[in-house]
């Protein structure tokens, strides 16, 4: 779900179906050891995008950035490959500690510039992240040529063995609520037979993804509201909730 509230409404709200797998289970899924079929996974889709260990890279920032309590189990919870077409809007890593209380969740967002930002989801304190926390930062990358690289979002997860929710809403600097996006859903064991009735419940899922965010594009347009150039892009490209600055 996906909707703006001024300065015109416009909204949106879509199936679809995501990958999840703890990042110490890849080398166990099939999708992952083909280049090419109806669903496949590729590293080199994420992370540093070279194909190297993406659960290095995870926990490398979770050190850089004082997340020492997250040291269990790391979940990717991202969009596939699909007939070897992939467009992530975001993915999310959700990072626990040994006893599965979330820890940290690392947002990995792309725009369609071909350009990519992680916000780093954490307390200050390092406390379990629970159901109800609301953790903010600052909006620092540029992803709707229609929103100003400006203000703050608020990231809410309520994520279990059965469910997701995912909340992640937009403010302006004056504290008014622009932007409310959701995705929520329920898991389901991942199997040949699961990804094939994905697959044809919800097909070409990737290129819709793609194709829908264009419609809505026009559809903006045709509203009347005003095209934003993209900005150069921030050399910091790692941010953390409740960093508040634009250095």
């Amino acid at each position: 779900m996906h909707q703006r509230l001024f300065p015109k409404v416009n909204g949106f709200l879509y199936s679809i179906f995501y990958l999840a797998f703890p990042l110490s289970r890849i080398n166990d899924l099939p999708i992952a050891k083909r280049r090419f079929g109806l669903i496949t996974f590729m590293a080199k889709d994420h992370g540093p995008k070279d194909g190297s260990n993406l659960e290095t890279w995870a926990r490398t920032i979770l050190s850089d950035h004082g997340v020492t309590s997250a040291d269990g189990e790391i979940t990717l919870i991202t969009l596939p490959r699909v007939l070897g077409y992939v467009f992530n809007p975001v993915s999310f890593w959700v990072c626990y500690d040994q006893s599965r209380a979330i820890r940290a969740v690392i947002c990995e967002v792309n725009n369609t510039f071909g350009e990519t930002h992680i916000y780093v989801c954490a307390h200050g304190d390092n406390s379990p992240i629970e159901r109800g926390d609301v953790l903010t930062g600052q909006k620092v990358f540029h992803v709707s040529p229609f929103l100003e690289r400006a203000g703050q979002y608020t990231f809410r997860f309520d994520i279990t063995d059965k469910r997701c929710g995912i909340w992640i809403n937009l403010h302006t600097d004056a504290g008014e609520k622009q932007l409310t996006t959701a995705l929520t859903g329920h898991f389901a064991p991942m199997s040949t037979a699961s990804l094939r009735r994905a697959f044809w419940a919800y097909p070409l899922v990737t290129l819709k993804a793609i194709t829908l965010i264009h419609w809505q594009a026009l559809k903006i347009v045709a509203k009347g509201i005003k095209y934003i150039p993209k900005p150069l892009q921030l050399m910091k490209k790692i941010t953390t909730t409740g960093d508040l600055t634009n250095s």
